[in-house]
């Protein structure tokens, strides 16, 4: 087997590995609402959550996955190294904010650290233009996307349920939130998972094993059993932030945030753009709790969050450079 072979298999496994820390990262995306509302337990909602994340791939296609792979960077100068560096960049940002309990995209890590890497190969001209417009309008759409629905649907089913006894709300508030959180994990799977199949695809082509580029079956099944098996891990540092400290949540809460969230997440992979889904679904449980009074959401959590929002793609992409020139600089490759 050739060095240049067992260095494509040794991104693969890192990118599978990428794949698993964004589903232990963002497992408090998908299970934090129903936990908090104690619709399921912790092991209940992540193997629930689970599930759906790995089913995502029948439901939908390889739209994301095309826009990482050859959307946003110039696929003929990407190298193998190009992809390892970025990788290593986007696991170094996931395990810092994972450490310190802020809710950060892992998204927007991976496009941060493939953009980083690559730039440092060829310098700002690698970058598509296009690409990259639809996912930074969608960095501040899609949290306001989630507000705006998630207030919207408070208000809508408040109405329905006007005159209605708070135990009957419950239970049925409850039977909703097991499919609002089974359609949210859809999308998360089937989102963030096609991530990490973009990169490995790019992988292949940039390594000469495809011609033309697309998407394996292999490389699909292998994303969504990694996310899945990363949210089986959890995430619970992040569990608490995400389910208590942002508003406190009722079953109807719940139910809100994570239907405004899985619509806007449909949406957006229909359309193919990459987004993140704890933008959306902070943003989701920020608007479902200003319908009972705005001082009801602890704003300050919400700002730091979104401070980690905005250090995400610079910061991973920095590391990512980093490593580059240090892989380049260690094993003398190109």
């Amino acid at each position: 087997m050739s060095l240049s072979l067992l260095l494509i298999i040794l991104v693969i496994i890192i990118a599978l590995v990428f794949d698993y820390t964004n589903g232990m990262h963002d497992a408090a995306n998908s299970i934090s609402t129903i936990v908090s509302t104690r619709v399921l337990s912790a092991k209940q909602a992540i193997i629930w959550a689970s599930f759906f994340n790995f089913i995502a791939f029948l439901i939908f296609g390889t739209g994301v996955a095309k826009t990482i792979g050859k959307g946003m960077i110039d696929i003929q100068i990407v190298t193998p190294i190009v992809i390892l560096a970025g990788l290593l960049g986007a696991i170094a940002w996931n395990i810092i904010t994972w450490y310190f309990g802020l809710p950060s995209s892992s998204s927007h890590a991976l496009i941060g650290g493939y953009a980083g890497a690559a730039i440092a190969k060829g310098g700002f001209g690698v970058i598509i233009a296009d690409g990259w417009t639809k996912t930074l309008i969608f960095i501040v759409l899609a949290p306001v996307i989630g507000v705006i629905l998630g207030y919207f649907l408070r208000i809508a089913t408040t109405w329905i349920v006007y005159k209605q006894k708070p135990a009957a709300i419950n239970k049925w508030s409850k039977i909703l939130q097991l499919f609002s959180a089974a359609a949210y994990s859809l999308g998360h799977g089937g989102n963030d998972a096609q991530k990490t199949m973009g990169i490995i695809a790019s992988l292949l082509f940039a390594g000469g094993l495809m011609q033309e580029f697309s998407i394996p079956l292999w490389v699909v099944l292998s994303a969504h059993a990694a996310i899945a098996l990363g949210t089986l891990s959890g995430g619970w540092r992040i569990v608490k932030t995400m389910g208590q400290k942002i508003t406190k949540l009722r079953p109807i809460d719940g139910f809100c945030a994570e239907s405004a969230s899985a619509t806007s997440i449909f949406l957006a992979t229909h359309m193919g753009v990459p987004v993140s889904t704890t933008h959306i679904i902070t943003g989701a449980i920020s608007g479902v709790g200003s319908v009972s009074r705005f001082s009801a959401v602890h704003w300050g959590v919400t700002i730091n969050i979104v401070w980690a929002w905005i250090l995400t793609i610079p910061a991973s992409g920095i590391i990512a450079g980093l490593l580059y020139y240090i892989i380049k600089l260690v094993f003398q490759v190109k």
